[in-house]
């Protein structure tokens, strides 16, 4: 979603503007041409020799620099945008640009682009929550302008509230979102299961799995980037929770049958990546079972099969975690839950599956063709999908 893309980065006169530099890394990394613009006051927090190291492209700091590529026409930048970010945003930037001021190179670049523009607000408490501020971000959001909140933390004053920049994650993700609101899926509503179920033995104990959940996140952001609408079904996790989707928290397979049933309601595409506990126990304890005996006989029944009993008009593309045989099981239950594809993985390696950020898959669709991909990283895999999902989509 970033590769090839230009993206035009303000950086204005805040504390937080040093943090800036690190989403510039990331973008550029990331296969983005970064034009950084900054005004007179964020010189005074972070030179501007950071930001040219960084991107390798010229910082500009005024409309009036006759050596920059975009010094005859102010808004050859704004034009050549596919999206502008402004990191951090101040109250001030964000009042001007309001009231449509353009007195400086990013304020005009931001009054003359056809591109959408992203805030990421950062400052004192006190002005982020007066009623001005709010407005004016109000009336932003009004006009299509995208907004990546604040978080709530220690502030540069000493102060405790919201106005801290967003971790830099955060406002990546913004960025690929918006990018993406033009992408191959969008209007296309896809429901992704994530995480590993739990069964509760006692009020302490439970009955779970290894699954960490990053495969289905990671499928769930590719959908987002891809401006598809996400609704995440997730089991307990320890992950960050994603941004610009719908996120249902559950806990048991029971809990996510309940919500994968009610959110499939009107979708297009079920993707069910979450490790649900084949079985749970029958009975659970009211009280905390104590270490009274040397052995303890728990009596087992089956989890409901969600695959199985969700039904609905929609795509259908299932997970297949084997230790053995993996391609015949996965097969099988393709077959067996009537699928439209399913996304095969052997658990014994010990470079892909769980507890590892890559994966090593073998993709199956409904006419039985097989495709093994490479060792790859799940985010990398889940992209490997979307696109096979387009295809279900055209077929």
């Amino acid at each position: 979603m970033l590769e090839n893309k230009t993206i035009v980065l303000g950086i204005t006169g805040g504390i937080a503007a040093y943090k800036a530099a690190d989403i510039a890394s990331k973008l550029t990394q990331a296969g983005a041409r970064v034009d950084v613009i900054m005004t007179e006051s964020a010189t005074r927090f972070i030179a501007p020799l950071t930001f040219r190291n960084l991107t390798g492209r010229p910082v500009i700091t005024s409309m009036w620099e006759l050596n920059s590529e975009f010094s005859v026409e102010h808004i050859a930048l704004a034009e050549a945008a596919d999206i502008v970010a402004i990191v951090p945003a101040t109250a001030n930037v964000i009042a001007k640009i309001a009231g449509g001021i353009a007195d400086d190179m990013l304020t005009c670049t931001v009054l003359a682009t056809l591109a959408p523009v992203l805030l990421a607000p950062a400052m004192n408490v006190n002005m982020f929550e007066n009623s001005v501020t709010q407005d004016n971000l109000a009336k932003l959001r009004a006009r299509g302008f995208a907004i990546v909140e604040p978080a709530y933390g220690r502030l540069a004053s000493g102060k405790i509230g919201l106005g801290r920049l967003a971790e830099s994650e955060i406002i990546i993700s913004g960025i690929r979102q918006v990018l993406g609101r033009s992408g191959d899926l969008a209007g296309k509503h896809i429901v992704v299961t994530a995480g590993g179920t739990q069964e509760p033995l006692d009020p302490v104990r439970h009955i779970s799995n290894r699954s960490s959940g990053k495969m289905g996140y990671s499928v769930a952001e590719a959908a987002c980037d891809r401006g598809a609408i996400v609704t995440l079904v997730t089991a307990p996790v320890s992950l960050p929770e994603p941004i610009g989707m719908e996120i249902i928290h559950v806990r048991t397979a029971n809990e996510m049958k309940d919500a994968v049933i009610k959110a499939t309601a009107s979708t297009d595409a079920l993707i069910m990546t979450a490790a649900v506990a084949d079985y749970q126990p029958k009975d659970i304890a009211v009280n905390k079972i104590k270490k009274t005996t040397d052995s303890l006989i728990l009596e087992l029944i089956k989890t409901p099969d969600i695959l199985s009993e969700v039904k609905g008009n929609f795509l259908r593309i299932g997970f297949a975690a084997e230790s053995e045989n993996v391609v015949d099981n996965a097969r099988q239950k393709l077959v067996k839950k009537q699928l439209d594809m399913i996304v095969a993985n052997d658990i014994t390696s010990t470079d892909s599956g769980f507890d590892v950020d890559t994966n090593r898959v073998t993709l199956i669709d409904h006419d039985g063709k097989v495709e093994n991909l490479p060792l790859l990283t799940k985010r990398e895999v889940a992209d490997r999908i979307m696109g096979k999902l387009i295809k279900l989509f055209a077929r």
